[in-house]
């Protein structure tokens, strides 16, 4: 039989088992009462749980709540974030010394399913202690996968993990397959992997050592709350509840008996936190766009196209492209947020595919001036290579990223290395401001925006732990590449190369002697050149033809090439 087989089996047997238990309980009345209780009931921890009102009465378990009895049951799936103590003072088992803290942060996720069976329903989910461990580099986690069953009439939930005697933890499953909040969970975790280095770390943490050696029981108590007006109709839950862990060997305990109290999460806030999350992507994008009409003006010249470097744009187009398809992979899988995923994932389209695909072919157009009168189909092969290459960095880009998901940071940090191309160019060919300053800085700040909210932002819907020292790197190597192409713009495209390297320029402004004193007209402008001026004032071309500085150089914007003769002119 197939592992997965036998696992499926294995689990309608077990809740079956667990169901039925309830249900004959709560026929035979309170003698098995106390059978479902935790089977290592401590006086300590009762008579702190009866201090709390939870499990004093051994009835409590079967007092109805008439008052709040209605044709529906309560829906508990959910999140539920609280607290966890020791009910002593400390962790009193000797199984499991890493338990030094006595309370912490819990957090409680379940999915609740309706069984046939009235005021009955089957619980899958899991629990999260958070501040376990006094280790910095262990982060004090320790998570445990639970199911069980909530009896609605009596506001009771009992849940279990036991991961078997043969010491085999339980298996990764998704149990949260229509809930967003779980399922962008999943989606953020599939794509910023954690490198194998942590993965290690987990299969010798502690829930490992949790899932292998203990039996986990938690009985708790669900009630309704009253909410906040913010909340709208969003019903909210309080859940206060006791966990014990008996060990699998039955040697002890694995640890002293544990005080849960959780209230639920309202998933309208975390529905707004994507949907806002996707406006900015939106407005992002839609700046981006008119930065890239701005960029397209001030190079709207065949000379000034062929200044942009094409590796710079085909960069950005590639990292547009991968967003476009993350965005509509998360509205595909979840969707109830398939519109707000999907209209992002639309706008960083538009960017990709109409602006930085065409700016990409007029560059490559302006690239190749001397083909330009060939045939059609030269033309259409070329294209065709053009294309190719694209589409194939795309696709190898994403087996890329898949291999290396161990090291997808330092990954998307080489992505946002676009400017580099380009700061490149200029000091090969001494361009000339093939960039607009606006649009240096515009798409420098709207490139950061979402690696910035993703890795930087505490309370991001994809619940990604901030990494500040990431996001102080890519900003500062953001920062950099931006102020060298702002120094190549103000003050020339080799200012910072020392002059002792770089190749012999030609001086357009050298001196001219006029032996013949006649006139000599700029064929721009059609006016005399006074030579007598400074050499500020008027430029030689190679080729010996003398124009207007100004006007020369406003005609080489547009064409390298001697406006008398046809001669190709170097930069000036």
């Amino acid at each position: 039989m197939r592992p997965s087989a036998a696992a499926g089996r294995s689990g309608a047997v077990m809740r079956t088992a667990v169901v039925g238990l309830v249900l004959v309980g709560v026929a035979l009345g309170p003698p098995l009462a106390a059978a479902l209780r935790p089977l290592r009931e401590r006086v300590a921890s009762a008579g702190a749980a009866s201090s709390a009102g939870l499990w004093g009465d051994e009835h409590a378990f079967f007092k109805r709540d008439d008052n709040d009895i209605g044709p529906y049951s309560w829906n508990i799936t959910g999140t539920y974030k609280g607290s966890w103590a020791f009910a002593g003072a400390t962790n009193g088992s000797s199984r499991f010394l890493e338990f030094v803290k006595s309370k912490g942060d819990s957090v409680l996720e379940l999915l609740s399913t309706p069984t046939k069976i009235s005021g009955v329903h089957y619980v899958q989910g899991s629990i999260t202690f958070h501040d376990v461990i006094d280790n910095a580099h262990d982060h004090g986690l320790a998570q445990i996968r639970l199911e069980g069953v909530y009896i609605w009439p009596f506001r009771q939930l009992r849940i279990v993990a036991n991961s078997g005697a043969d010491g085999e933890p339980l298996q990764e499953e998704d149990y949260f397959l229509s809930n967003p909040y779980h399922l962008l969970r999943i989606f953020s975790s599939q794509v910023f992997q954690e490198s194998s280095e942590e993965k290690n770390r987990r299969k010798n943490s502690l829930t490992y050592d949790m899932e292998k050696h203990c039996n986990t029981e938690i009985a708790a108590k669900v009630v309704r709350v009253s909410s906040n007006p913010n909340d709208g109709e969003h019903e909210k839950y309080r859940l206060e509840g006791l966990m014990e862990s008996p060990a699998v060997d039955d040697d002890g305990e694995c640890f002293s008996p544990i005080l849960l109290n959780a209230t639920s999460l309202n998933v309208e806030v975390y529905y707004n936190k994507a949907v806002n999350y996707t406006l900015m992507v939106t407005f992002i994008s839609f700046l981006q766009v008119l930065l890239l009409i701005r960029q397209m003006e001030h190079s709207n010249t065949q000379s000034g196209a062929a200044k942009v470097s094409i590796l710079m744009i085909g960069q950005q187009a590639i990292m547009d492209a991968y967003l476009c398809l993350l965005h509509l992979t998360a509205g595909i899988l979840v969707e109830s947020l398939f519109n707000a995923f999907a209209t992002a994932a639309f706008f960083k389209f538009v960017v990709f595919s109409i602006f930085e695909m065409r700016y990409l072919l007029a560059i490559w157009k302006a690239s190749r001036p001397l083909n330009s009168g060939e045939g059609w189909e030269i033309m259409r092969r070329e294209l065709s290579v053009l294309y190719s290459r694209f589409y194939g960095i795309l696709l190898g880009g994403i087996l890329l990223m898949y291999e290396l998901h161990n090291f997808l940071r330092p990954l998307l940090l080489l992505m946002y290395s676009f400017w580099v191309p380009q700061i490149v160019t200029n000091v090969i060919k001494d361009t000339r401001k093939p960039l607009h300053p606006q649009y240096i800085l515009g798409m420098t700040v709207t490139r950061l925006a979402i690696p910035l909210y993703i890795f930087g932002c505490p309370s991001n819907f994809m619940r990604i732990e901030p990494d500040k020292k990431w996001c102080i790197a890519v900003t500062a190597f953001m920062g950099i590449q931006a102020a060298v192409l702002l120094l190549q713009h103000y003050l020339g495209s080799r200012c910072f190369i020392p002059r002792q390297i770089l190749p012999e320029k030609y001086c357009y402004h050298r001196k001219v002697e006029d032996s013949t004193n006649q006139p000599i007209d700029c064929v721009i402008c059609m006016t005399t050149i006074d030579l007598t001026q400074r050499t500020s004032e008027y430029m030689v071309a190679p080729c010996e033809h003398i124009f207007h500085s100004g006007c020369l150089q406003r005609w080489m914007d547009i064409k390298m090439e001697c406006p008398t003769c046809r001669r190709s002119l170097p930069p000036a």
